[in-house]
């Protein structure tokens, strides 16, 4: 199986963040990077060798994108299955389309983990009222597809809430989840090569504001036997999908110290973003390698490390007072090239590397606080 080398082109779909942060990683080791999406003057755009705008549908144009690259992976998983199966034709897809069918659907990517023995909340598949026959409180009801930041979701707390609820869904089917009582919420960033060899960014502690990741840091406050349970679970995930490319296993950790698998991202992840900075071989990188079929990097953290998310609210008063913030001299400033700030879109994230995790976290935040 003959690697794909440095100055050949990555095709990337999707044009966010996350593909802007991959495409600086490819560019960083000598590759030239092509983005496919319906939108121009992208983050992921602004940083490639060449961005072709046209709609996902239109299967035409994803042909001819895939004609000029040697392999695509992809950066948000809301991507049609029509489009990475045109794709497929013609070039690899890295991570397979199956993995991507599986976990862009929560009802098909719940019924994968259970099937499996993965630990998951119990839940049922919801397209009628009468499905909520059986229905306990608390609960939460998710649409199945094309939901992220707690988007499609609704909590039910007694038998009042479900027509309403159900009336949002406005015909979507969707999952009905028993709620967790967690502690807290932690997230494993798992990388897989061409050849099953497996590596990870350790667990990572999340914490999350209005279902929006808020901040992040590495190592995470959890036993050697949470950790050690978490790397395994998603070790065997990553199996099972038989991923090439990189994945991100959500969990609770729930009071009496129980891993529950929340989310699976069949990409790089938002609680990852740290690692563009603390670790030797960042997320993106570990991406690239994977879909190239080069070694895994070393994942090792430089130092402890936190990382705030910068949300669109802080641009309400103006433009954010970035010289204040950068007085903190261990502060990186990471910004998405977005051109309009709104409530609750990521912008941007901020990350700190100290000697301890509090301190990181403390840094991190003052640094976001003195933006205001």
């Amino acid at each position: 199986m003959n690697p794909i080398l440095p100055n050949s082109i990555i095709g990337v779909l999707g044009s966010g963040q996350l593909g802007r942060m991959f495409a600086i990683a490819a560019r960083r080791m000598g590759y030239r990077v092509h983005t496919f999406s319906p939108e121009s003057d992208t983050p992921t755009g602004q940083v490639s060798d060449f961005e072709i705008n046209a709609a996902y549908e239109d299967l035409d144009a994803v042909r001819d994108f895939a004609r000029g690259v040697r392999v695509v992976t992809f950066e948000f998983e809301n991507v049609p299955s029509a489009t990475v199966e045109a794709v497929s034709e013609i070039v690899t897809v890295r991570p397979r389309g199956d993995v991507l069918h599986t976990t862009q659907n929560r009802l098909r990517e719940k019924n994968f983990l259970s099937k499996n023995g993965f630990p998951v909340a119990p839940f049922t598949h919801i397209i009628s009222l009468q499905d909520f026959a059986k229905a306990t409180f608390p609960s939460v009801l998710k649409t199945a597809g094309f939901g992220y930041d707690g988007k499609g979701q609704s909590k039910l707390l007694s038998t009042a809430d479900i027509e309403p609820a159900f009336a949002k869904l406005n015909g979507q089917e969707a999952v009905l989840e028993g709620f967790v009582d967690f502690e807290k919420e932690v997230s494993v960033v798992g990388a897989r090569d061409v050849f099953g060899n497996f590596a990870h960014f350790g667990v990572i502690e999340n914490q999350h504001v209005n279902h929006i990741l808020d901040v992040s840091f590495s190592p995470a406050n959890v036993s050697e036997k949470i950790f050690n349970e978490a790397i395994e679970i998603t070790r065997e995930i990553l199996e099972k999908l038989d991923v090439v490319g990189v994945l991100c296993v959500e969990f609770f950790v729930t009071k009496d110290k129980k891993l529950i698998v929340n989310e699976l991202a069949p990409r790089p992840h938002n609680s990852g973003h740290l690692t563009f900075d603390a670790c030797v071989t960042s997320q993106f990188e570990q991406q690239l390698r994977a879909v190239c079929g080069l070694p895994l990097g070393s994942t090792e953290f430089l130092k402890p490390c936190a990382m705030v998310n910068l949300l669109g609210d802080i641009w309400e008063k103006g433009e954010p007072n970035w010289e204040k913030a950068l007085e903190l001299p261990n502060v990186k400033l990471n910004l998405y090239g977005k051109a309009e700030a709104r409530n609750g879109r990521k912008m941007g994230h901020i990350t700190v590397l100290s000697d301890s995790v509090r301190d990181a976290i403390m840094l991190a935040e003052a640094a976001r606080k003195n933006l205001a």
